[in-house]
């Protein structure tokens, strides 16, 4: 389905709930929504890796050039580079069953055309990157928004649970997918996998178009592309607890991408296998992550998050070093299964990590720039992991990227994970409406926001640890510049300030404010004397000529 996100699949979360019944590692599939669109999903990867096999056996018929060859790959993975932060702004602004509908046209039209030209006989090399390409942008759109619809499909209880499936069926369709299209294109031809790639899409049209979400809700214009673009990077430059997300994300696929580039030259060259058993040790990995779905919420019970991330590293680390090392079949197939475990408990631990601490409003953002980072970690690490193992031989630079896993959680540990922290991340809605007496554009700005305390000179070092956390989610939620300010002549007086773009800018942080800011917010308005909560004045700029 998204040939740019082959690693990592959509995940899915309900907020109208469903049961609070103990999650289990199939429970999200008892939610027919996610079930149906999960079966999909899975179909149609498999479709997408057997369009891969098709792209790159089609290019070497076309042309003896390595660089054309080479290219398609690049012409797929691109679009990621390029549109990530569009599309996830993108996804948070439009209606998103829509986008994936449109998407999934735009698609199934451009693999369509790659099989009635290769059928034809009319496929050339340009066209043929141009048409992975296009796949590649529709892909790259997509991916973002399948993230972000995670949690609208099952249970926040399940949300694990979902992610870790989604994992699985990327597995699934990775070990099926690539010997079923090879054996597509040696009996049809490589327009055969095509048709049947852009079959896939239909598959799942059909069932997004069945889909009703309940809609976003919200007085507020929705915000351009550009605007949306400069909030969500925003968000992620004042949220440490996504920072560090993306950190633990790169360090991790940076090192684990050997494992993935190197296994093909590995199992050919030191193994002496076949196309055959090199499918093989892929299905060990797929099999490795099933199993690993099945026992993840057992795991999850007895080690937290950064404990879990920290064993999969390790334990996917001891994987790589077996390709490295082990000369036995057997042995390294167990091993391998036991990578796949690794594989899905980390990929799965990060993925639920990002979103248990994203609200909606920008959550297709922040997964956008979350696969981003992996794969662009991904595919970075592969090439320099191609180089050292051009110049040093294959086996050592797996054993090097072993080290690097074994030392990443080590680097890392001071970067600890927010995991399966339950917190309270919908709108509070508690924040007054503003008294308005003026003819005010919603476009108008800046706007100024005014909050006067009034504090004890004796808890005035307390109170200003509070806000220190309050800085951090006005800036979040949209204020380019905060400051707080103190009355020379009136000790007790406080006014912190905070200045949004526009007018309508600031009437969206209304809406973007949770039940975890509100707590926040409780804790440093504790200080405030009086009986009376803090006074709060609304100013916007005039335009002097």
């Amino acid at each position: 389905m998204v040939k740019a996100a082959r690693n990592i699949v959509p995940a899915k979360q309900s907020l109208e709930g469903g049961s609070h019944r103990p999650a289990s590692a199939w429970s999200p599939l008892g939610e027919s929504v996610f079930r149906a669109i999960w079966i999909a999903t899975v179909v149609s990867n498999i479709g997408t890796w057997m369009q891969d096999v098709g792209e790159s056996w089609l290019m070497t018929s076309l042309t003896t050039s390595p660089i054309l060859v080479a290219l398609v790959e690049t012409a797929g993975s691109l679009p990621v580079v390029l549109v990530a932060l569009p599309a996830g702004a993108l996804a948070d602004i439009v209606d998103r069953r829509r986008l994936l509908l449109f998407m999934q046209i735009w698609m199934f039209v451009a693999a369509g055309a790659m099989g009635v030209l290769a059928l034809m006989g009319q496929m050339t090399p340009a066209r043929l990157l141009w048409l992975t390409f296009f796949l590649g942008v529709g892909s790259a759109i997509s991916n973002p928004v399948w993230q972000a619809i995670t949690p609208e499909l099952v249970s926040p209880s399940d949300l694990p649970a979902a992610i870790t499936l989604s994992g699985v069926g990327i597995n699934i369709a990775r070990a099926i997918g690539p010997a079923l299209g090879g054996l597509i294109v040696a009996a049809s031809g490589p327009w055969a996998v095509f048709f049947l790639n852009a079959a896939s899409f239909v598959v799942i049209m059909a069932v997004v178009y069945r889909w009703q979400p309940a809609p976003r809700k919200s007085k507020l214009p929705p915000e351009d592309i550009v605007g949306a673009m400069r909030a969500g990077t925003r968000y992620l430059r004042h949220s440490p607890e996504l920072q560090t997300v993306l950190i633990r994300s790169g360090i991790f696929v940076i090192c684990a991408s050997a494992l993935w580039a190197l296994l093909p030259q590995q199992a050919r060259r030191h193994l002496g296998l076949g196309s055959f058993g090199y499918g093989l040790l892929l299905g060990f990995i797929g099999l490795g992550a099933l199993v690993g779905a099945w026992l993840l919420p057992t795991i999850r019970e007895r080690l937290s998050t950064n404990q879990l991330v920290a064993a999969g590293t390790v334990a996917f680390a001891l994987a790589t070093f077996s390709l490295a090392a082990v000369h036995s079949f057997a042995v390294l197939a167990a091993a391998l299964a036991g990578g796949g475990v690794a594989w899905i408990a980390v990929l799965a631990s990060l993925n639920v990590s990002a979103q248990t601490v994203t609200p909606s409003w920008v959550r297709a953002r922040v997964m956008a720039v979350y696969l981003l980072v992996f794969m662009g970690g991904l595919a970075a690490g592969s090439a320099v992991w191609g180089f050292v193992a051009a110049r040093l031989g294959v086996s050592t630079a797996l054993l090097f990227a072993a080290i690097g896993l074994l030392i990443g959680p080590v680097a890392a540990w001071r970067y600890r994970l927010a995991g399966n922290t339950n917190l309270s991340l919908t709108p509070s809605l508690h924040w007054p409406e503003p008294i308005v007496l003026i003819d005010a554009e919603a476009t108008e700005g800046p706007a100024i926001t005014l909050v006067e305390y009034r504090i004890d000179p004796k808890t005035a070092d307390e109170f200003l640890e509070a806000m220190k956390e309050m800085k951090r989610i006005r800036q979040r939620d949209g204020a380019i510049r905060w400051n707080l300010l103190r009355d020379t002549a009136d000790p007790q007086r406080y006014i912190e300030t905070f200045v949004t773009e526009s007018w309508t800018e600031h009437l969206r942080q209304h809406e973007r404010v949770t039940a975890e800011d509100r707590e926040v917010e409780k804790r440093a308005q504790a200080f405030h004397l009086g009986p009376e909560p803090p006074r709060i004045t609304h100013l916007i700029a005039e335009q002097v000529k």
